[in-house]
């Protein structure tokens, strides 16, 4: 038995970019400050620290006594474990019995493979920001980083792999930004981001009925685009121990342009099985990365201890569907994903235990746009609580090295899937007779350690 193979889309590459493993819901990061990480990023858009407020809220700039550049990164390592798997090969009942395609398809058997999950390898996460007041009101700042990225490897012959086994989405964004502060209480700031993404996606589709890992076809697509966006922050400190801060992120509009393929296990790009044409050809989809608004309060308790509130708002409701054209516009696929807008709430402090060391601790509750009846393998996630632990030291005046700890665990969750396009040929009129099933519990948990060093000129 052939497969039909319908032109993969890079709708599926994009669905893997909703399936970060990193400290925020859906596919966001949330780690470009480390300084903020120690306190769950409790303080993002109040919290004037370093130069890292160029991303957590611009108006902040202003308030910085003089230029400084921050710099350093988060690794996450990311642990997952698959539970009461179940995968199953189906096969049309009417061809099961000898007969032609009647469209109901009936387990047949088990597919082969295994599911030792840890499917997200370790990850670097870098950023750099400069911020240099120009004088008592005006700054300037210009930041590096990482808003948005997933990456996920299962194994080679994971039982799920017709539904997605390897992923890899990046966007990078650069960013400058200008803040002008009224008076004492009062600051504004706005920047634009240059905002480019990278995509690829790989998913198995079987070349027969025995569904055997060792001669599955290699289907994947990648595809990239780059956007413009922009940001708008304010701070106000009605005194001098407060400070309420409010951040806003717009959305992004992407559109992709990417190449398809489908190679056999020597290489060669495969051909369709009805029409003998080669598997590989252009696709192209719009996508959109979510706004989003962050809070948060900074209330100095006393000479030495400070205590922060935020809470995130991300308005994923953008992501209902998921709609692949080809080049003349004619559909390639649709698939609904009927995210909502999430909230993320986050509490923390920091504590100057010397003149030169400040010890932080926060906790952070952030709850999935995902939904049980549309999550995926590449969406196996849920809502979080996070832990974090950090530290500041400054041996200078001009020096300050950060570092923070943080653990997330999230809600053991469930993935069911099932597609009936795997198994189609010439015989059959290109009608799909055989498909695949596949169900698993998952448990996530990730360490996040970041380092970040701040210099003042």
């Amino acid at each position: 038995m052939n497969n039909k193979l319908n032109k993969l889309t890079l709708a599926a590459a994009i669905t893997a970019a909703f399936a970060s493993q990193a400290h925020a819901g859906g596919y966001q990061i949330n780690e470009q400050s480390v300084s903020g990480q120690g306190y769950g990023h409790a303080g993002r858009s109040s919290n004037i620290h370093d130069a890292t407020i160029v991303y957590g809220n611009p108006a902040g700039m202003s308030f910085l006594d003089r230029a400084q550049i921050t710099a350093g990164g988060t690794f996450l390592s990311v642990n997952t474990d698959l539970s009461n798997v179940e995968a199953n090969r189906t096969l049309d009942s009417g061809v099961a019995l000898g007969g032609a395609p009647n469209g109901s398809q009936i387990p047949v058997g088990s597919i082969p493979g295994g599911n030792d999950g840890d499917m997200v390898p370790g990850t670097l996460i870098p950023f750099a920001f400069y911020a240099h007041p120009v004088n008592d009101q005006l700054a300037f700042g210009f930041g590096v980083y990482a808003p948005f990225g997933s990456k996920t490897e299962y194994e080679d012959d994971f039982q799920g792999r017709y539904f997605g086994n390897y992923t890899e989405v990046k966007v990078m964004t650069a960013q400058p930004t200008v803040s002008y502060r009224f008076n004492d209480q009062w600051s504004v700031g706005a920047g634009v981001s240059y905002n480019r993404v990278e995509g690829e996606l790989r998913r198995q589709v079987p070349s027969g009925a025995g569904f055997n890992p060792a001669t599955d076809l290699d289907a994947r697509v990648d595809g990239e685009d780059e956007a413009w966006g922009y940001n708008l922050g304010v701070i106000y400190r009605p005194v001098p121990e407060t400070t309420l801060g409010l951040t806003y992120r717009s959305k992004v509009d992407y559109e992709l342009e990417g190449d398809y393929r489908v190679t056999a296990p020597d290489g060669s790009t495969a051909l369709n099985p009805v029409t003998g044409t080669p598997l590989q050809s252009n696709a192209n989809l719009d996508l959109t990365t979510p706004e989003t608004v962050n809070f948060s309060l900074t209330q100095q308790m006393t000479d030495r201890l400070k205590l922060m509130f935020g809470a995130s708002w991300v308005r994923w409701s953008h992501f209902n569907e998921i709609r692949v054209v080809n080049d003349q516009g004619g559909p390639i696929t649709r698939e609904l994903q009927n995210y909502s807008n999430a909230w993320a709430f986050a509490t923390g402090g920091e504590y100057q235990l010397t003149k030169t060391l400040a010890l932080r601790a926060g906790v952070t509750l952030d709850f999935t746009p995902t939904n049980d009846a549309d999550r995926s393998v590449r969406i196996p996630s849920d809502d979080r609580r996070i832990f974090s632990l950090g530290a500041g030291w400054s041996p200078t005046p001009d020096l300050t090295v950060d570092v923070a700890y943080s653990y997330l665990t999230e809600r053991s969750t469930s993935v069911e899937q099932d597609r009936q396009d795997l198994l189609a040929g010439a015989a059959t009129g290109g009608v799909p007779v055989g498909g695949a099933t596949y169900s698993a519990d998952y448990k996530n948990e990730a360490h996040g350690i970041g380092a970040q060093l701040t210099y003042r000129f």
